[in-house]
């Protein structure tokens, strides 16, 4: 009977542990909220109203369809708009729709001269997915800034596009500074940077909870 008590007692307790450990994760994914960070994806990129950048249209085409993905699951979308004389307009791929967030910006970085911050503060984002352009400019400042403003950022490779770069004589290949500028970003753990294959085969969809 003695053993039968204490088995019982630790079943118990093991019981106890894990419900504890569950609920200690339950609350751990609660407080994770995310919002869709789509940075200057506008006319001025596209051959017409500028001269176009490397693989601009798969990379609008990529982005469309994550913003698809988050306007599925009534999650935050915030556009972020360069000022501009000529091509400001936002594409058609991303256009925003009624009620989401747009941010019209002067600089580089758009959390500076802006309310983006206080915004995904207002609405309690900690984590942000980042697409857009240019990948090696606009993009990877908003990243940086985001990282030391404390937000988890994860930036979807195909949804980005840049171009064709010249320093001290020589031409730097897009894809070279897509690439470098990415794996900068990773390396230094300013951001996880998946595919857009990643993003919508994620089996438990934990990044767009």
């Amino acid at each position: 009977m003695k053993k039968i008590v204490i088995l019982i007692l630790l079943l118990v307790q093991v019981f106890g542990v894990s419900r504890a450990a569950q609920k200690a994760n339950t609350e751990k994914a609660d407080t994770v909220k995310t919002a869709l960070l789509i940075v200057d994806i506008q006319n001025f990129y596209f051959p017409g109203d500028g001269p176009g950048l490397v693989n601009v249209h798969q990379a609008a085409i990529a982005a469309g369809k994550v913003l698809k993905v988050f306007r599925e699951r009534n999650l935050t979308v915030i556009h972020v708009r360069h000022q501009a004389s000529k091509g400001f307009e936002i594409h058609s791929s991303v256009e925003p729709l009624s009620g989401e967030k747009v941010i019209t910006k002067k600089e580089v970085n758009s959390f500076q001269g802006t309310d983006l911050l206080e915004y995904l503060k207002e609405n309690k984002i900690t984590r942000l997915v980042v697409i857009g352009m240019q990948t090696h400019m606009c993009l990877e400042a908003a990243v940086r800034a985001g990282h030391d403003f404390g937000f988890q950022c994860i930036v979807i490779k195909d949804a980005c596009a840049t171009k064709d770069l010249k320093f001290d004589g020589k031409v730097i290949a897009a894809d070279d500074v897509h690439n470098s500028t990415l794996a900068t970003l990773s390396a230094g753990g300013y951001s996880k940077v998946i595919s857009l294959e990643e993003f919508l085969n994620e089996p438990d969809n934990s990044i767009v909870k």
